[in-house]
């Protein structure tokens, strides 16, 4: 069925949306259990200006997924303050980002050669067209991005840091928890609907969920149900192989 301008349906392979219902967090770091006296860190979202542009830091890092071009930075900042405060250190496991909340901990996948990295994002950057994120000197040689300066990566929040007055803790979980995908948005509900239709005919848990934005009401349509974000990841993957890249992942 065609939807115009609306967006495109993909015919998602069965096997797929099977795997989905049998996801389980058992490859996934498990919740660390955090004392009442700890709270989570600022959350850093007053805007700011950089050569003339602004940035609006989102307040909520959990499910967030990105491909882009990666980079680094080294010695020539070695020992400067970072956004938050810290001394960078290019031989520590840190990152740059423009909007993710700073404390954002996050799985840095080199599309190139398949090696991955966990950075913690405590500095803002790169201001570069095209760049998503800043690698310190030791995680971007680790993944083999020192030598060609940029590679294709895929970045996906995995947990924010905790922190008590003095000290930090290990992060939040963001791995484990329901994950669907989307696969269409309408404003009008008969549209939806039909989707949902046709989807139910192959796929398990086709369903609608109503959104509205002050100004619309949204009709989009989901399917599939996983409990490891690694798992979507992956699956989100697949689907952008097989040419549907209108398909996003959702923490429902």
């Amino acid at each position: 069925m065609s939807i115009g301008a609306y967006c495109n349906t993909p015919l998602i392979p069965l096997l797929i949306f099977g795997l989905f219902l049998l996801c389980s967090c058992s490859g996934a770091r498990q919740p660390v259990s955090v004392s009442s006296k700890y709270s989570p860190p600022p959350l850093y979202t007053k805007p700011y200006q950089v050569f003339g542009k602004w940035y609006q830091p989102i307040p909520d890092s959990k499910g967030y997924h990105e491909h882009g071009i990666a980079s680094w930075y080294g010695e020539d900042f070695h020992g400067k303050k970072t956004s938050n405060g810290e001394s960078y250190n290019m031989y520590d496991m840190t990152a740059a980002h423009k909007t993710l909340p700073l404390g954002t901990f996050v799985k840095v996948l080199n599309l190139d050669n398949d090696k991955e990295v966990d950075v913690r994002i405590n500095d803002r950057g790169p201001f570069v067209n095209g760049r998503i994120i800043d690698l310190s000197y030791e995680a971007a040689k680790r993944i083999g991005i020192v030598g060609p300066g940029t590679a294709s990566v895929e970045i996906v929040a995995i947990g924010q840091e905790v922190q008590s007055e003095t000290d930090r803790v290990p992060y939040a979980d963001f791995y484990s928890g329901n994950f669907t995908f989307q696969v269409g948005s309408f404003c009008d509900k008969s549209n939806a609907e039909r989707l949902k239709a046709k989807l139910d005919q192959r796929y398990k848990n086709a369903h609608i969920i109503v959104f509205n934005d002050g100004d619309r009401i949204f009709y989009r349509v989901r399917v599939g149900l996983c409990s490891n974000l690694n798992d979507t990841s992956r699956y989100i993957d697949i689907l952008a192989k097989d040419g549907y890249t209108d398909v996003f992942t959702v923490a429902e």
